[in-house]
């Protein structure tokens, strides 16, 4: 019984030295890794590298020569949401923010003529949404003979569609499903959940309207008009765009609902049906091109990544309720 004992103290132990161990690799690694980000940082770049960034390009598509009409595909994926995603060794980029520096590259290439974004989203939060917008307009101003051509896959929803406003021709999927031109602010109200298991409301607030949408306090029909206004001013803006990009006599038909594609072309909230290679070559025609050089851009691989040859698994996100907030995003 002894032996026992002292066998199953002994395992006990080599498995906490082996974590010990495991966790000062991984603590060592880390900072080896900031060593070595660390000096490349200091190597030499002499350039802002947020208003000039650098990737790498890979040819995608086409042939290249001088003549040829420079493209670059960028992808417009998930919901449109700033914020990085923790990983266990690191960060996921923010996917916000890498699609602005992809149009921002884009932008500061002289050689690139046009742009092919390639959506597939439900919309999302409405100041990335406008940021993407923005800068696609910015891309096209710096160069009147610049375009872009948007394809849509199977979703090109409220904040997504809403960036697609930039594009001088939308073509879609025959499957796909675009609109949803609306804001949506929703929150979760758990009063009568809190009378039932004990829970109240303790709130110290500096005025009467701090303390909005309390989920454990009935909604103040004040609060509620004050949060109507805010969400539509910024329908207003949302619609404004859509109506102007896409020449509509009246906003009757942007009103959150979404639209299969012939629905969409008829009512011209898109321009064309069809699949990657259609709208490529529609593309060419509108630009009077015969040879296409298409590239992607591709992020330089951080230390981790070239390490492990691998993204490490995503660490669960445990946060169970999230603060309201205004969303461009269809949410059936």
């Amino acid at each position: 019984m002894g032996g026992n004992r002292s066998r199953a103290g002994l395992w006990v132990t080599v498995v906490i030295l082996t974590l010990m161990l495991f966790g000062s690799f991984l603590t060592n690694l880390g900072l080896f890794a900031t060593v070595v980000a660390g000096s490349s940082i200091s190597a030499g770049v002499d350039y802002p590298m947020d208003q000039h960034p650098d990737y790498q390009e890979l040819w995608s598509y086409g042939e290249y020569s001088e003549e040829s009409l420079k493209v670059v595909r960028i992808g417009l994926e998930g919901i449109i949401m700033r914020g990085r995603q923790q990983r266990l060794l690191g960060y996921e980029p923010d996917m916000v923010e890498s699609i602005l520096s992809q149009i921002r590259c884009a932008t500061s290439d002289e050689a690139v003529k046009a742009i092919l974004l390639e959506i597939d989203s439900p919309g999302g939060a409405v100041t990335p949404s406008d940021e993407i917008y923005a800068a696609l307009e910015q891309f096209k101003r710096d160069d009147e003979e610049r375009m872009i051509m948007v394809f849509i896959r199977d979703l090109g929803a409220s904040g997504a569609y809403y960036a697609a406003m930039a594009g001088d021709y939308i073509m879609a999927e025959p499957t796909a499903i675009v609109g949803s031109v609306g804001v949506i602010m929703q929150t979760l109200n758990m009063k009568g959940l809190g009378e039932k298991v004990g829970l109240s409301s303790v709130t110290i607030a500096s005025g009467k309207n701090k303390d909005m949408l309390n989920p454990f306090e009935e909604v103040n029909p004040e609060h509620r008009q004050l949060l109507q206004e805010l969400v539509d001013s910024l329908q207003d803006r949302f619609a404004g765009i859509v109506q102007q990009s896409r020449g509509l006599e009246t906003r009757e038909l942007l009103d959150g609902r979404v639209y299969n594609v012939v629905q969409a072309r008829e009512h011209n909230l898109i321009d064309g049906i069809g699949y990657w290679q259609d709208a490529l070559d529609k593309l060419k025609s509108l630009m009077d091109e015969e040879n296409v050089y298409v590239i992607r851009y591709c992020e330089q691989p951080g230390f981790f990544d070239s390490l492990f040859g691998a993204k490490t698994p995503v660490v669960p996100d445990f946060n169970a309720i999230q603060s309201p907030r205004f969303l461009y995003m269809w949410k059936p």
